[in-house]
């Protein structure tokens, strides 16, 4: 069934709709996860029901006797919100195949987790649900570690990145791996639909969780989501860290639909203008160096990659830069083709 966003949005629209996140939540002031969620809650055009893994969003919205979902919601454990969202899921059709809810209610269902949850601890039971064909969309927030724990590092930690487990000092400068794609891993279980999104473009994330909720099957959202008390940065920068995160090409936006992939928003326009600019377009060479944003000023922002900009680490910057933008021109060629 193709993605379709059924009702275009419209932001008076949405502003009247009541936020299904409520404020008064605990989690960090400057945390760009809530507002990702608040987000997809309000694109969602029907009634929810939302798991979600332990980490900062489950912990710090529902310290009891408190809540601040107003949906029904879930908290099993670390590793099975996908599966968890699966059983519901499943109960849901049983009960309407049995008459006890009317075949005509509608009802969504939304897994929620981190990159520690995602990629790490959850990803069997996610990729069981997505490979049984359960009808609900996982969405990861990615904040790049274990930021509820202590800021441990997981596998979506960029390589070079000091965390309290892979600390940089004399010997070993930050984490030493590169990090997992895991948007390509999801995509490689053909579903429906999957895409890559930003909170800093509202409109495209919304709009991709639209799709992602009438593709008719198992759906995918990565999300991104600084920290920054695990990126340390400034507390006010979070959205603007989004943005570059996308213009910088660390973080494309795109979507893969019937196995389909779309470049979306800035990172459309960025890869057009590089297509011109690589066919001898000089005006769109000049442009495309305006637009797109050095990888370097981005990680200054971020006092995670400090030691990379020691005379001794310099190899190691040189080597994250060298794969983002590998990654980048990969990504490009695949654009409007089959993944």
């Amino acid at each position: 069934m193709p993605a379709q966003a059924s009702i275009p949005l419209k932001l008076k629209e949405l502003s009247n709709k009541r936020d299904l996140l409520a404020g008064g939540h605990r989690m960090c002031a400057g945390c760009i996860a809530p507002t990702a969620v608040r987000q997809i809650l309000l694109a969602a055009e029907h009634p929810v029901v939302a798991t979600n893994a332990t980490g900062c969003l489950e912990v710090s919205t529902s310290i009891y006797p408190y809540s601040s979902w107003r949906i029904p919601w879930m908290h099993s454990a670390f590793e099975n919100s996908a599966a968890t969202a699966a059983g519901i899921e499943a109960m849901y059709d049983s009960l309407k195949q049995q008459g006890k809810i009317p075949a005509d209610k509608r009802i969504d269902f939304i897994a929620l987790g981190g990159d520690g949850g995602t990629y790490d601890i959850g990803l069997q039971a996610l990729s069981g649900a997505l490979e049984r064909g359960h009808r609900f969309l996982y969405v990861c927030y990615d904040n790049g570690a274990y930021m509820n724990t202590g800021i441990q590092r997981s596998s979506s930690t960029p390589r070079g990145a000091h965390t309290t487990t892979t600390p940089a000092g004399k010997v070993i400068p930050g984490k030493q791996q590169f990090r997992k794609d895991l948007t390509k891993i999801v995509a490689a279980h053909n579903i429906p639909y999957l895409a890559q999104a930003s909170p800093n473009n509202w409109r495209d994330l919304m709009q991709k969780t639209r799709k992602a909720l009438n593709c008719g099957g198992p759906a995918f959202l990565n999300v991104m989501a600084p920290c920054h008390r695990g990126w340390r940065c400034k507390i006010d920068i979070g959205i603007e860290l989004a943005r570059d995160s996308v213009s910088t090409c660390f973080w494309p936006l795109y979507e893969i639909e019937n196995g389909i992939l779309k470049l979306n928003g800035e990172t459309k326009q960025l890869a057009d203008l590089k297509k011109k600019a690589d066919a001898g377009d000089e005006a769109a060479k000049t442009k495309y160096g305006q637009k797109k944003k050095p990888l370097t000023g981005w990680l200054k922002q971020q006092g995670r990659f400090a030691h990379l900009f020691k005379p001794a680490n310099e190899y190691v910057l040189n080597e994250l830069v060298g794969r983002v933008e590998n990654d980048w021109n990969n990504l490009v060629e695949k654009d409007g083709k089959l993944f």
